[in-house]
C-alpha cells in the first residue's frame, strides 16, 4: 500500500486522532531540524510556525535549465496546479505556495531519484509566499502530494522525459523519420516523369479530340 493511500484510509477513521498526531510530530519535527535542502533544490521562505523567512539553496544557485511552476493551494483550493505535469529531463519546478499549512511529501519516483520533497518531511507544512523547487534529472513518473489534505485529494504527479512536444502544429515531418530514405535525385526524376507524362495527356487529348466512348453527332 502506498504511503498516499494510507494516510488518506487513516484521515478517515477519525479526524481528532489525526490532529493530536500531527501536533506531537509537529514538535518532534521542530527539535529535530533540517540543516539544508537536498541536492537539485531550493527554498525561499518562511516554514509554518516561524517568525523569519529561510532561505536555502542546496543546488548551487539559480538553475541553467529550462523551468515550470506549479501552484500550491490556489485560492485556497486543496490542489496543485497543474495537477499533471509533463516535463523535460533538467527542467526546474518551481512550487509557489498561494495559501497556508501545506507541503510536498513524495509517494513514488523513479529509481534512483532521489527527490525528498520539501524540507521538514511530512509533518512540516509551509504558509503562503514560500517557495521551494527541484531539478528533475531521472525520467519517469513522480507522485506527490500535501500530507494534511490527501484525505481531500490533494495530489499530484509530474512525468519526466527525454524531450517534450510543444504543439502548435510542429514542422513538417521528415520523410526519412517515417523509415523512408529518400535521395534528392529520386524527386527529381519523379518530377520530370510526372511532367512528362501531364504533358504527352495533353498532346494526346489535342491531336485526336475526343474521348473514344464519344460518337460525333452524325455518326450511326
Amino acid at each position: 500500500m502506498k504511503r498516499r493511500d494510507f494516510l488518506r484510509t487513516a484521515s478517515g477513521v477519525t479526524g481528532a486522532a489525526a490532529a493530536v498526531g500531527a501536533a506531537s510530530a509537529g514538535a518532534a519535527a521542530e527539535d529535530q531540524g533540517r540543516s539544508g535542502a537536498p541536492n537539485n533544490t531550493t527554498t525561499t521562505g518562511a516554514p509554518n510556525g516561524t517568525g523569519s523567512a529561510n532561505n536555502t539553496t542546496a543546488g548551487g544557485g539559480a538553475p541553467s535549465g529550462p523551468t515550470k511552476e506549479v501552484v500550491v493551494g490556489p485560492g485556497g483550493s486543496l490542489v496543485y496546479e497543474p495537477a499533471d505535469l509533463t516535463i523535460a529531463n533538467g527542467t526546474t519546478v518551481n512550487f509557489v505556495w498561494d495559501s497556508d499549512n501545506h507541503n510536498i511529501v513524495v509517494d513514488s519516483q523513479p529509481d534512483g531519484a532521489g527527490w525528498e520533497g520539501t524540507p521538514g518531511g511530512d509533518s512540516k507544512t509551509y504558509d503562503t509566499g514560500y517557495e521551494y523547487s527541484h531539478t528533475f534529472t531521472t525520467n519517469g513518473e513522480y507522485q506527490y502530494f500535501c500530507q494534511p489534505h490527501v484525505g481531500a485529494g490533494m495530489e499530484a504527479s509530474i512525468t519526466v522525459q527525454d524531450s517534450v512536444s510543444t504543439g502548435g502544429g510542429g514542422k513538417e515531418q521528415d520523410p526519412e523519420h517515417m523509415g523512408v530514405p529518400f535521395q534528392a535525385h529520386f524527386v527529381g526524376l519523379a518530377t520530370i516523369l510526372a511532367i512528362i507524362s501531364s504533358l504527352l495527356f495533353t498532346f494526346y487529348t489535342l491531336k485526336y479530340g475526343e474521348s473514344a466512348h464519344t460518337a460525333a453527332p452524325n455518326k450511326k
